[in-house]
């Protein structure tokens, strides 16, 4: 296949596999790391247009994008039309006069099931007001960039609830509908429902997108055969990174050099590389952070890893983290 075979919401990418929207997570470095392992695009964090608006230095500083990542879709929220729409156009102007690359498209979280985000009327608080989902993917498209949308299920046992709301943002102008096929109240909990996905998915052809338990390779395989244009890689990433290189080979697709059944060594030297680099970029707590987060999936499989966890755990500092690693390495 070429190094563009698949049309996804009107991106063009190297495979069907997409890194998700994390919260806390998604940062530049962390976007990178999963660009080298083969995420084909990735997502910004969930940006705050009602902080893009207010010129929030935090808010606006998630707007850095690197040379060395794939295509990025910025990740945007809020709770009403005009504020997002301006957000938006603050973020591309901000962008576009600090240079670096573009954003390949706009994203409009109405999946986030958490209070902080719902009670601002943002995020999965979207699903009971299709009218102003609506709009703010029709004003969004006015912009000129591939408008993708991240939804979940809209109710329990009712698929048609879900195929009329993704119906309504495809009329409005949405490229690509990712749906998680758990509801607002399941939050993370149950089992995601793949039924709807699939429903979607032929209902509407080549404009779906997956989400929701992705953990192993046969997970990819079930919703691209179910006719899914492409698969959102979410917490079953960060419990395993390697699940980008493990499902580029059952889709037999071009995989990263060295990243199938890593080395100790490679782990190491990948471990080191993102934490240097996320201290450069994020600054040392934030580095730390990330590091923890992502540390177990790096180790995972690996001989001594519950031992190593241990001991990063206790580390206060990037260079102590590193230096945890960099011992444990050695010694496999």
């Amino acid at each position: 296949m070429t190094a563009s075979a698949f049309f996804v919401g009107g991106l063009a990418l190297a495979s069907p596999l997409c890194l998700a929207p994390l919260a806390g997570v998604t940062a530049a470095p962390v976007r990178e790391f999963f660009t080298r392992l083969g995420a084909a695009l990735t997502h910004t964090e969930m940006v705050s247009c009602a902080g893009l608006v207010r010129a929030n230095r935090k808010t606006s500083d998630m707007l850095e994008t690197l040379p060395g990542e794939g295509p990025v879709i910025l990740q945007l929220f809020g709770g009403e039309a005009d504020t997002v729409a301006r957000g938006a156009e603050v973020a591309l102007e901000l962008k576009g006069a600090r240079g670096g690359p573009a954003f390949a498209g706009l994203g409009l979280n109405m999946a986030c099931p958490m209070p902080k985000v719902t009670r601002r009327g943002a995020g999965a608080a979207l699903l009971n007001v299709p009218s102003e989902a609506f709009e703010m993917t029709r004003r969004l498209k006015r912009l000129g960039l591939p408008v993708w949308v991240k939804m979940r299920r809209v109710s329990e046992g009712k698929n048609e609830d879900t195929i009329r709301f993704v119906e309504g943002l495809l009329d409005a102008g949405a490229e690509n509908v990712c749906i998680h096929g758990r509801t607002a109240a399941q939050r993370y909990e149950g089992r995601s429902d793949r039924t709807v996905v699939a429903e979607a998915a032929r209902r509407f052809p080549g404009r779906i997108a997956a989400s929701g338990d992705v953990r192993t390779p046969e997970d990819v395989r079930e919703y691209l055969d179910a006719g899914c244009a492409a698969v959102m890689l979410a917490r079953g990433a960060l419990a395993n990174p390697w699940l980008f290189p493990e499902s580029l080979r059952a889709l037999e697709l071009p995989i990263p050099g060295g990243f199938l059944d890593p080395s100790p060594e490679l782990r190491g030297a990948e471990l080191s590389r993102l934490g240097e680099r996320a201290r450069a970029l994020c600054g040392e707590r934030l580095a730390v952070v990330l590091l923890k987060r992502l540390m177990g999936g790096m180790l995972r499989g690996m001989s001594g890893a519950a031992e190593l966890r241990r001991r990063a755990g206790c580390a206060s500092d990037l260079d102590a983290l590193l230096e945890v690693f960099r011992a444990g390495m050695a010694v496999d």
